[in-house]
Protein backbone atom coordinates (compact mmCIF):
# COMPACT_ATOMS: atom_id res chain seq x y z
CA UNK A 1 0.00 0.00 0.00
CA UNK A 2 1.28 3.85 -1.02
CA UNK A 3 0.71 6.62 0.88
CA UNK A 4 -1.40 9.09 -1.03
CA UNK A 5 0.27 12.09 -0.86
CA UNK A 6 3.90 11.85 -2.01
CA UNK A 7 6.79 12.68 -0.17
CA UNK A 8 8.48 15.82 -1.53
CA UNK A 9 12.60 15.59 -2.04
CA UNK A 10 13.92 19.12 -2.47
CA UNK A 11 17.24 19.00 -4.22
CA UNK A 12 19.35 22.23 -5.04
CA UNK A 13 21.22 21.35 -7.88
CA UNK A 14 20.36 19.86 -11.37
CA UNK A 15 19.87 16.43 -10.60
CA UNK A 16 20.31 13.60 -7.44
CA UNK A 17 21.28 10.40 -8.12
CA UNK A 18 18.96 7.12 -7.29
CA UNK A 19 21.94 6.28 -4.24
CA UNK A 20 21.38 9.49 -2.88
CA UNK A 21 18.66 9.64 -2.66
CA UNK A 22 18.10 6.39 -1.02
CA UNK A 23 20.66 7.51 1.72
CA UNK A 24 18.75 10.59 2.08
CA UNK A 25 15.41 9.42 2.86
CA UNK A 26 16.68 6.86 4.97
CA UNK A 27 16.31 3.34 3.06
CA UNK A 28 19.70 2.86 3.59
CA UNK A 29 22.39 4.05 5.72
CA UNK A 30 25.58 4.10 3.41
CA UNK A 31 26.40 4.36 -0.55
CA UNK A 32 27.66 1.36 0.15
CA UNK A 33 24.76 -0.84 0.48
CA UNK A 34 22.38 0.73 -2.34
CA UNK A 35 23.97 -1.58 -5.18
CA UNK A 36 22.65 -4.55 -2.45
CA UNK A 37 19.68 -2.71 -1.90
CA UNK A 38 18.79 -2.37 -5.70
CA UNK A 39 19.03 -6.05 -6.22
CA UNK A 40 16.70 -6.87 -3.63
CA UNK A 41 14.02 -4.43 -4.02
CA UNK A 42 11.97 -3.12 -6.71
CA UNK A 43 12.20 0.74 -7.96
CA UNK A 44 9.89 2.49 -10.10
CA UNK A 45 11.34 5.54 -11.32
CA UNK A 46 8.18 7.20 -12.92
CA UNK A 47 6.11 4.06 -13.38
CA UNK A 48 9.33 2.27 -14.90
CA UNK A 49 11.87 -0.56 -12.76
CA UNK A 50 15.51 0.90 -12.75
CA UNK A 51 18.49 -0.36 -10.88
CA UNK A 52 20.92 2.03 -11.58
CA UNK A 53 22.39 3.49 -8.21
CA UNK A 54 23.16 6.32 -10.71
CA UNK A 55 20.44 7.21 -12.28
CA UNK A 56 19.35 10.82 -12.60
CA UNK A 57 16.47 12.24 -10.65
CA UNK A 58 15.23 15.49 -11.97
CA UNK A 59 12.80 18.16 -10.57
CA UNK A 60 9.33 16.57 -11.71
CA UNK A 61 10.01 12.69 -11.40
CA UNK A 62 8.54 9.92 -9.21
CA UNK A 63 9.70 7.26 -7.49
CA UNK A 64 7.52 4.58 -5.50
CA UNK A 65 10.27 2.53 -3.44
CA UNK A 66 8.95 -0.26 -0.92
CA UNK A 67 5.13 1.62 -0.35
CA UNK A 68 6.42 5.17 -0.13
CA UNK A 69 5.83 7.65 -2.99
CA UNK A 70 8.42 10.33 -3.71
CA UNK A 71 8.54 13.51 -6.20
CA UNK A 72 11.94 15.43 -6.90
CA UNK A 73 11.43 18.92 -6.68
CA UNK A 74 13.83 22.01 -7.43
CA UNK A 75 14.33 24.09 -3.75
Amino acid sequence: MTNKTPEEVLIRTPYLQLGQLLKMTGLIATGGEVKTYLQYHVVLVNEQPDQRRGRKLYPGDTLLIEGRHFIIRSA
